[in-house]
């Protein structure tokens, strides 16, 4: 691991300051979980590393009448145990609850968990000439891309966008508050913070090198919602496909409408499933409007060499998730 200067701020304006204009020479660190790991891999070589951890406002979530609002440094388990959030977002706080396991979410962040690299393993192998990291060509698409994107359209990177809380915050509305430069700051809808890497000089997401998420705010609307991933094992382990759903009503025989439905792990980018949410919007949500949400969800895939067993996942996926909101017995447990 390369030496580096540490930094420990006492407010987010201190640690903008720290920051440079360009990525690379500095990085943020918050939970570490994802830091440590790119470093040790040398994918990561900093030589100024800024901690957020000194600055206590970063920490808080507050629930209002109208928004509830969670900064970026509220840990994992914060999430996921808290008793509010629970109840008004368990798309959000389910996937909180599966991430890793009790280190992980004691350490891992908000903000982290939404910033974090993407995992493909040629990206995080120092040998080889990834996409991101200079290469000319992205090694997936002709390589190992089990657990790759099968939305490929028109992407030079085939990386698996990574992040399980950004699938419920994005079906709830969330947007991320941000601070940049001279107390600069700035709202984004969380739709619209992920980007899709062509490049070394690009991340998974919009921020500038100098700016910083400092909280997440969810509008508070009384929406029905549940996030469902499958995963090869069920602990500490990566989701293979996620689902996020909100709408309202469609509880005890009422339709369904303003249906929102958002997948990841199956594109560089969260994906806002349009035309699965068409087929239950206005719809009494069952297993058979829910199975035509499935097979909507996966209209215009082009699956890998390798991964086209993640279209059947998705529409699995998107109908439990459909059926765990609407209040069905989850059978496939048992």
């Amino acid at each position: 691991m390369k030496n580096f200067t540490y930094f420990r701020p006492n407010t987010a304006e201190q640690a903008v300051g720290l920051l440079e204009a360009r990525w690379g020479n500095t990085e943020l660190l918050a939970g570490g979980t994802d830091l440590l790991a790119l470093q040790k891999n040398y994918i990561a070589q900093p030589g100024r590393v800024v901690s957020l951890n000194g600055i206590g406002a970063l920490r808080t979530i507050s629930v209002g009448d109208r928004t509830v609002t969670i900064g970026a440094g509220a840990t994992l388990a914060m999430i996921a145990d808290h008793a509010d959030l629970r109840r008004l977002f368990p798309a959000l706080t389910a996937a909180a609850s599966e991430i890793g396991g009790p280190q992980i979410r004691n350490m891992g962040t908000l903000g982290g968990n939404l910033c974090q690299r993407n995992r493909c393993w040629y990206f995080r192998d120092e040998h080889s000439p990834c996409l991101l990291r200079g290469g000319n060509r992205c090694s997936a698409i002709d390589g190992e891309n089990k657990y790759h994107a099968i939305f490929t359209q028109n992407h030079r990177c085939v990386i698996a966008s990574p992040s399980t809380l950004a699938t419920g915050l994005i079906a709830l509305g969330a947007s991320a508050e941000v601070l940049g430069p001279q107390n600069r700051r700035r709202t984004v809808e969380l739709a619209k913070f992920f980007l899709a890497p062509t490049g070394p000089n690009d991340r998974e997401h919009s921020l500038a090198a100098n700016e910083i998420v400092t909280a997440v705010t969810i509008p508070v609307r009384s929406l029905t919602n549940a996030a469902y991933e499958i995963r090869q094992k069920q602990s500490s382990d990566w989701p293979i496909v996620q689902c996020a759903v909100a709408f309202t009503g469609g509880r005890n025989g009422q339709k369904a409408t303003g249906v929102r439905i958002v997948l990841s792990q199956v594109a560089p980018t969260p994906v806002i499933a349009e035309a699965a949410a068409r087929a239950v919007e206005n719809r009494v949500i069952n297993e058979e409007s829910a199975a035509a949400a499935g097979r909507a969800a996966v209209e215009g895939a082009k699956p890998l060499s390798q991964n086209s067993y993640k279209v059947r996942l998705v529409e699995v996926c998107v109908k439990r998730t459909l059926l765990l909101a609407s209040g069905a017995r989850p059978y496939w447990e048992g």
